[in-house]
């Protein structure tokens, strides 16, 4: 797996078909993940993320490195993301048989990255801004201040997202918050 400091070095070579190469395959999992953690509907992530990787591939050559290479593209994937669940939402009837089928299949439909069925019921039932630092920091592990910096928040902000996740998660689970950290 190429690193990210690979991956700048082709970009700043004017390689960008080469370094793009060695992005995908790199941020694929973790793109779909961030954007299913968000729309919650795997054939929406899975849009979605073809979709990220047309803008990163438009955008790499102007990538100028403020930010680290994977808070960049989770800032693309996260604001892709946002706007499509809003454009959904504006677009979607309560009547419609399509929502319907739409919760249910997110029921019936774990996500790959999860082996316990039930602890990925109770993260998607967080409120968006937990599960996405849940998804974040737990799955992708990530530490907190590059959670903060890919979500726009506060560290400290995100910190109270993990910390009412973790209590949640584990009341939904029959522990203690204690013993689920």
């Amino acid at each position: 797996m190429p690193t990210d400091e690979a991956i700048i070095q082709l970009v700043q070579a004017s390689r960008g078909r080469e370094a793009f190469e060695q992005l995908v395959p790199a941020y694929r999992r973790r793109v779909f993940g961030l954007a299913y953690s968000i729309l919650r509907d795997r054939a929406a992530a899975e849009d979605l993320a073809q979709e990220v990787f047309v803008k990163l591939w438009q955008a790499l050559p102007r990538y100028d490195g403020r930010a680290r290479l994977s808070t960049w593209i989770y800032a693309i994937t996260r604001n892709a993301a946002v706007s499509a669940l809003r454009a959904r939402r504006r677009s979607v009837s309560m009547s419609d048989a399509a929502v319907l089928a739409e919760v249910e299949g997110i029921a019936a439909t774990p996500a790959a990255e999860l082996e316990d069925a039930a602890l990925r019921r109770q993260v998607d039932a967080l409120p968006e801004k937990q599960r996405q630092a849940i998804t974040l920091y737990y799955f992708d592990e990530r530490p907190v201040d590059e959670v903060a910096e890919m979500m726009g928040l506060p560290v400290n902000t995100v910190k109270t997202h993990l910390h009412r996740a973790r209590a949640s998660l584990a009341a939904a689970l029959g522990m203690r918050a204690e013993e689920f950290a």
